[in-house]
C-alpha cells in the first residue's frame, strides 16, 4: 500500500509558491484545521461545520459528513491526536445516543466537547413557533454520511492500531446492510429522515452515497479481515455503475424515490467521487465532458445550476487531477481554492452569496439547498487533503 508522504513535505508542495520578500506565508490547511481542534477542550470533540454563524439552523450545527472529512484530513496531515478527538466523539455518539443504540449515527450534533450523558444534538430558538427546535435532517441518518464515519474510523484504526475505531466502524456497516436493495440496479437506499421513534424511511439511491458505501465497506472488509463485507461493497459498487450515461458521457445523480430510475441531473461530486474511490474507475470512465459542463470561473460549480464556485468541489477535482498525474491542472484549480481563503485562514463554502445545489431542502420543499459565502469545515478539509494529495476513500497517495 502507498503511504502518506511525511507532513513535512506536504508543506513543502503546498506552499511551494513562496510570497513576496517580508510578507508571511498563509498557514497550511493542515496548520488552520489543527488550530480548529486546539481551540476546543479537551477530550471527544465535533467542530462546528459553520464556525461563524450566529443563529438559526446551522449555529452550533457539527454535521457528520464534515467532521469526517476533518478527521481524514487530520490524519493527512500527521495529525492523529487530534483526529482521533474526533474519532471519539463518533464512538461516544454510537454508544450514547439518546433514542438508537443499533449502529446508526446522526447526520449531525451539537459542535464543541462531547461530555457526559446522552450526545447532544444542535437545535435554535424559532421565534415564530415560541419554542426550541431541531432540524429534521440533522436527527436522521443518511446512508452517505453513515459511509464517511465509517472511512474516518477506518482511517484511525489504520494510524493509531486502536481498534475501537474499527469495531465502531464495523457497527455502522451493520446498520446500514439493512438498506441494500436486491433489486436491480442493487445498491443502497437513503437511509432514514426525521426523529425518532419512527423516522421516515428514503426509498430514493444517492450515486455519490453508493460510492462512499462501495469504499467503505471495501475498507471494512480489509480492516477486518471478513470478506462477506464485500458483498455490500459489490452492490453499492453495481449501482454506481448502472448510474453511467454514455449520451453524456456522465453520471446521473441517482435515482428518483422508486429506486430505479435514473435522475439525469448533473452533479460534480457524483462525476468525481468514483473515479476516487472505484478500482479502475478513473480509467474506464471519461468525465472530462460533464466536469467542462460543470466549470464555473476559475474553479467549479456545484451542479449545473452554476451560479458559482463551489470550494469543496474545486479541491476535490483538483485532487483527481494531482493523483492522475495532472499536477498542472491541479496547481490551477488549487489556487482557485486558496483565493477562497476567509480572514482567519478557513475556506469560504462557496464564492457567492447563495450557490444553488439544484435540490430543494427535505425540511421544507419550498426552499433551495444552497452553500453560503461562509466558512465551512469541508471547504478547510477538503483543501487539506487536496495540498497533501491524500485520497479520502483509499487512505494513500494513489488512486485506486
Amino acid at each position: 500500500m502507498i503511504r502518506a508522504i511525511p507532513l513535512a513535505a506536504l508543506l513543502a508542495v503546498a506552499l511551494s509558491c513562496a510570497s513576496p520578500a517580508g510578507v508571511a506565508e498563509p498557514a497550511s490547511a493542515c496548520a488552520v484545521l489543527s488550530r480548529s481542534v486546539e481551540a476546543g477542550a479537551g477530550g471527544p470533540l465535533f467542530l462546528a461545520s459553520y464556525p461563524t454563524v450566529t443563529s438559526g439552523p446551522l449555529k452550533d450545527a457539527a454535521f457528520l459528513y464534515d467532521n469526517a472529512v476533518a478527521a481524514i484530513a487530520l490524519v493527512a496531515c500527521g495529525e492523529e491526536r487530534k483526529a482521533a478527538r474526533i474519532g471519539d466523539a463518533m464512538l461516544a455518539g454510537l454508544e450514547r445516543d439518546r433514542a438508537w443504540h443499533d449502529g446508526r449515527l446522526r447526520n449531525g450534533y451539537l459542535a464543541g466537547p462531547v461530555g457526559p450523558g446522552p450526545v447532544k444534538l444542535a437545535g435554535w430558538w424559532d421565534e415564530k413557533q415560541n419554542m426550541w427546535v431541531e432540524d429534521r435532517y440533522q436527527v436522521g441518518s443518511d446512508n452517505g454520511n453513515m459511509a464517511w464515519a465509517i472511512l474516518a474510523l477506518l482511517a484511525l484504526d489504520r494510524a493509531t492500531a486502536d481498534h475501537r475505531y474499527r469495531d465502531g466502524a464495523a457497527r455502522i456497516g451493520g446498520w446500514i446492510k439493512q438498506w441494500r436493495d436486491q433489486n436491480e440496479p442493487q445498491g443502497f437506499t437513503g437511509g432514514t429522515f426525521g426523529h425518532e421513534p419512527v423516522p421516515v424511511v428514503e426509498p430514493w439511491k444517492s450515486t455519490e452515497h453508493n460510492t462512499d458505501l462501495a469504499a467503505a465497506f471495501a475498507g471494512l472488509a480489509r480492516a477486518t479481515g471478513d470478506k462477506s463485507w464485500l458483498a455490500e461493497a459489490a452492490s453499492a459498487e453495481k449501482f454506481v455503475r448502472a448510474m453511467w450515461r454514455a449520451d453524456c458521457s456522465c453520471f446521473a445523480v441517482g435515482t428518483v424515490a422508486d429506486g430505479k430510475t435514473p435522475n439525469p441531473y448533473l452533479a460534480l461530486d457524483a462525476q468525481t467521487w468514483p473515479l476516487l474511490a472505484l478500482p479502475g474507475a478513473a480509467a474506464r470512465y471519461d468525465v472530462g465532458a460533464a466536469q467542462a459542463r460543470l466549470r464555473d470561473g476559475d474553479g467549479f460549480a456545484y451542479s449545473e445550476a452554476k451560479e458559482g464556485l463551489w470550494t469543496e468541489g474545486t479541491a476535490q477535482v483538483a485532487l483527481l487531477l494531482a493523483l492522475s498525474g495532472r499536477t498542472a491542472e491541479a496547481g490551477e484549480f488549487l489556487k482557485a481554492v486558496e483565493a477562497m481563503r476567509t480572514p482567519d485562514g478557513s475556506y469560504y463554502a462557496a464564492n457567492t452569496k447563495e450557490l444553488p445545489t439544484g435540490f430543494m431542502l427535505e425540511t421544507d420543499p419550498s426552499q433551495p439547498r444552497q452553500y453560503f459565502h461562509i466558512a465551512h469545515l469541508a471547504a478547510l478539509s477538503w483543501a487539506a487533503l487536496a495540498q497533501a494529495r491524500y485520497n479520502p476513500f483509499t487512505g494513500t497517495n494513489a488512486l485506486p
